[in-house]
């Protein structure tokens, strides 16, 4: 794996959760400071993966607009409980554009949606979650195991995804926030299992977008990436 790989992942998975952790200990009024460390992390991933060449301008509005889009898409569903296919925008960003590329985006985007669903102490492990599901499709799109043209294999692998870590990493943040003061294990295996039926939802939303999206998405984000030649 190249060095500058190695560096991203370290960022994201150590430094990010030592982060959240951090800020946390802090207390929950700190959570816009957390928010901001989180936002500076994810894009040192994203410069880091360019070396020596700066993103351009036109990447910079790209990466702008698929973060909108994918904030519509969340509020789009804000009437129907847990049934947002935000992700799955975010992951086809990771397959196309790259790991980091989808990290920043599902940041950027959970904070930037959250000025609609509201702010708090969990702003800053939705940042953490939404955008580790577009560096993880990256990763994966990179190995060849999530492509635009196998659209059922990459649905299954989104839902299951959310389903069985994003899902889980969210309701880890509950596990922080809320108090567990009687019978503690009781408590955190009632958090987790109440999120079954949420991260369920969650995850048909994300394979269903998937599903539907990602093919003729991905086609036109590589037509641009080919005739402005950018992140390649």
């Amino acid at each position: 794996m190249q060095k500058k790989s190695l560096i991203n992942i370290l960022i994201i998975i150590i430094l990010v959760p030592a982060a959240l952790i951090i800020t946390w200990k802090l207390g929950d009024r700190q959570y816009w400071l957390s928010s901001v460390t989180v936002i500076i992390l994810a894009m040192v991933p994203f410069f880091v993966s360019f070396e020596k060449r700066k993103p351009t301008a036109r990447e910079m509005v790209t990466l702008a607009t698929m973060c909108a889009i994918a904030v519509a898409s969340r509020v789009a569903f804000i009437m129907v409980p847990n049934f947002k296919p935000m992700l799955g925008i975010v992951m086809i960003v990771g397959i196309s554009l790259g790991a980091e590329a989808g990290f920043l985006t599902g940041a950027i985007g959970a904070l930037v949606s959250n000025f609609i669903f509201g702010q708090g102490p969990w702003t800053p492990w939705q940042m953490f979650a939404y955008g580790l599901s577009g560096f993880i499709a990256g990763l994966l799109a990179k190995a060849g195991i999530m492509k635009p043209e196998r659209r059922f294999s990459s649905a299954i692998i989104g839902g299951f995804m959310i389903f069985l870590l994003i899902g889980p990493v969210l309701d880890t943040c509950s596990v922080f926030l809320m108090s567990t003061m009687y019978n503690p294990d009781a408590s955190i295996l009632a958090i987790y299992a109440a999120g079954v039926p949420v991260n369920a939802v969650h995850g048909l939303a994300v394979a269903l977008t998937l599903f539907i999206l990602c093919k003729p998405m991905c086609e036109k984000l590589d037509r641009i990436k080919n005739k402005y030649g950018m992140l390649q």
